[in-house]
């Protein structure tokens, strides 16, 4: 078996021409160790330095392994792949050197992990030869060296996009992309758009792309030859990859538009974009909407510094997105590499809410790559907030918009007098109550017509009261004190209960309190406002016809972490209730249903239900990305490597799963309320039986350790 290896490995080397002494400096092994276990000296190879070798030459372990007699366990990669965008150092009609810079690069990109490598439009001739695209040395060098890379690339396991001029059969000359897979070509895109404005001159040497997909001669054989193909990848069926290039992007009517109709989820372009005042940012822009209207992933790779400069500059800005989300980007004059785990599996799911359009007819070519690698994307572990400060105010700013312009319409509708709510001094009341301030400076009515109604019982702490009670006077609302021990201790009495604490002593509490709400409401023409945030009412924690039940719910769209993010930017805007703002956020996050202990709060949420980083997480990877939970889990591991155990995110999962389906009942019958974010589980936005089954997703989380 070592043997076996030790060739292998032998092998790559050879065609990939690289000496011991680079191959040491390509893996980061000694070289004395390199040309040991090369030459088969070292009995005893580590299976990490056997991995570091075949990273280096950009070959698989799998490969390596394939003919063992033991079957190499499969890797779950979630439809997730790396892709990389690489400007190559050129020189402007030397395709030998060309084709060994793009050799290197794929190399380097393989060992990095890519499984798609992407260089930029007319790689091997370089894009500036201009007239010179009308010799045949320039063409036969071009596709001699595209035969030379096939060669040299067979065993990375990555399908590799070069451009190059290629002509067909009548002699029209192309600018074209070859895919290459396994030491063959795929198949050849040509462009479709040529620039024949300003800098660019491209239909003085080129014809557009034919409206029908054929073939063409290269290399020795006939390859297919148009736009409309879909490179699908049966090792990854999430994976289909179409290109375009340079111009097909600026242009109205973009072929990657019908490329995403046709079921394309990565869309790769090869660019020679000359860099000028302002276009990087309107480059990355329009990289950014077309992978977002296409909904797809969307990888741009320009030339680089080794263009001519004769008359334009060219700066190797590669940039990769994600439904309109950068991935990464390799800046302007930078070292010209961009890389990112892309998630094709996200796309499928939004597609399956989008697309209803049919695709005109595409030509499919099938090759068959597995991505036998475990995901190493890391997601953010707080979805909801962003970790740019200026990106966090604005959407704070913009959710406190939302809310109070929807509570301003209800009350016009209404025609209430007052705004009625219950102040704990948590965290979700708190919010109610500045938006619900906000809301009448909009309608230009006082403060005042806020009734703040604080109702102390069994667990309330000083803490919380005084807190409820100075933040309604800050905000100039009407404060009521209703102090309900005495009629819960009767409710409770009346149905025969022997006030010991449990879910009816509890809930009793609850219920009461909302009761105390709407009778307040009526007796002001008020209009109640709910407190309850998106995160409580994704695990159902509410009590059902308690604080589950209002008029009008205005947190039912934002997130427990959102939240707290709110009042962090209220308490920054606002000195004169700072102080009170943040001790409520210091506060540990409770109903108040159980006695205090020694003063303090005795019942914590989240000891019982969960870290609501977690729980938010869980609900964004669910809601909005649509994975299956042990995608969810597995990437959870990375998101919050250090901060939480396996065995804790686990656990804390399956809690969240569990609930999601059983509390359904308490979301399908909820007040109206206002949409905040694109992750939504209000009765309007998320359908979803309340007496649905949700054994498919319990059991794979019992699969899982």
């Amino acid at each position: 078996m070592k043997n076996s290896l030790i060739e292998k490995l032998n092998a790559a080397k050879r065609n990939r021409g690289v000496t011991l002494k680079q191959l040491a400096e390509m893996s980061g092994i000694s070289p004395g160790t390199v040309n040991k276990i090369m030459s088969g000296a070292l009995l005893d190879v580590k299976t990490e330095k056997l991995q570091k070798l075949a990273d280096a030459l950009g070959v698989s372990m799998h490969y390596l392994t394939a003919e063992q007699d033991a079957p190499q366990e499969r890797i779950l990669n979630y439809g997730i792949a790396k892709v990389a965008c690489i400007s190559p150092d050129v020189r402007v009609a030397d395709c030998d050197y060309n084709a060994e810079k793009i050799i290197e690069g794929a190399i380097r990109a393989a060992a990095d992990g890519a499984s798609v490598i992407v260089f930029p439009e007319l790689c091997i001739t370089g894009y500036c030869c201009g007239d010179l695209f009308f010799q045949q040395a320039l063409r036969r060098s071009a596709e001699r060296n595209l035969e030379k890379i096939c060669r040299a690339t067979e065993k990375i396991h990555a399908v590799i996009a070069v451009g190059l001029p290629v002509t067909d059969g009548a002699g029209r000359l192309y600018n074209a992309a070859a895919l290459l897979f396994g030491g063959d070509i795929l198949g050849v895109v040509p462009k479709t758009n040529l620039p024949n404005y300003n800098e660019f001159y491209e239909k003085r040497h080129f014809a557009a792309a034919p409206q029908n997909t054929g073939v063409i001669r290269l290399c020795g054989k006939d390859r297919v030859f148009g736009t409309n193909v879909i490179f699908a990848n049966s090792g990854m069926p999430e994976m289909a990859i179409a290109v375009e290039i340079c111009e097909d992007i600026w242009v109205s009517d973009t072929p990657s538009s019908r490329h995403a109709k046709a079921g394309a989820t990565l869309i790769l372009n090869l660019s020679a974009s000359n860099e000028t005042l302002c276009k990087a940012e309107y480059r990355r822009k329009i990289v950014e909407v077309q992978s977002a209207k296409a909904c797809a992933v969307y990888a741009y790779c320009s030339s680089g510094m080794g263009e001519s400069t004769a008359d334009t500059v060219f700066s190797a800005h590669n940039v990769i997105c994600e439904n309109g989300a950068v991935l990464a980007e390799s800046k302007p004059f930078g070292k010209g590499y961009a890389a990112a785990e892309a998630d094709f599996g996200f796309i499928l799911n939004e597609r399956s809410k989008m697309l209803r359009e049919d695709a005109d007819r595409y030509v499919t070519v099938s090759f068959d790559m597995p991505v036998n690698r475990a995901p190493q994307r890391v997601y953010d572990a707080s979805p909801f907030v962003p970790a740019d400060k200026k990106q966090l105010a604005e959407r704070c700013e913009t959710a406190f918009m939302l809310q109070a312009y929807g509570i301003k319409k209800r009350l016009q509708h209404t025609g209430a007098k007052k705004l009625v709510l219950g102040v704990s001094g948590g965290s979700d009341s708190t919010l109610a109550l500045i938006a619900c301030r906000r809301a009448l400076e909009l309608a230009s009515r006082p403060a005042s017509d806020i009734v703040a109604v604080t109702m102390p019982c069994f667990g309330t702490t000083e803490r919380t009261l005084e807190n409820s009670l100075a933040l309604a006077k800050a905000y100039g609302a009407q404060t009521v004190k209703v102090d309900i021990s005495a009629s819960v201790t009767q409710h409770l009495k009346d149905i025969g209960h022997d006030l010991a604490p449990d879910v009816v002593f509890e809930n009793a509490q609850a219920r009461e309190r909302t009761q105390v709400l709407m009778d307040i409401a009526n007796g002001c023409n008020g209009l109640v406002i709910g407190t309850g945030d998106m995160s409580e009412l994704a695990l159902g924690w509410s009590t059902y016809n308690g604080d589950h039940m209002s008029m009008y719910c205005v947190n039912g769209g934002v997130p427990k972490t959102l939240v707290r993010a709110m009042i962090e930017y209220e308490a920054e805007k606002n000195s004169a209730t700072r102080d009170i703002l943040r001790d409520v956020l210091d506060t540990p996050v409770s109903p108040e249903l159980l006695p205090p202990e020694q003063g303090q709060i005795a019942q914590q949420t989240e000891k019982v239900v969960g870290p609501y980083r977690l729980h938010d997480y869980f609900l964004y990877m669910t809601v909005r990305k649509g994975f299956a939970p042990d995608k969810v889990y597995a990437l959870a591991k990375l998101s919050f490597a250090g901060e939480f155990t396996p065995q804790e995110i686990l656990h804390w999962l399956k809690l969240f799963v569990k609930r999601f389906f059983s509390q359904q009942f308490k979301r399908s019958c909820q007040p109206d309320g206002i949409k905040i974010g694109t992750t939504d589980i209000s009765k309007n936005n998320w359908r979803m039986p309340s007496d649905v089954c949700g054994d498919v997703w319990q059991s794979l989380l019992e699969k899982l350790q």
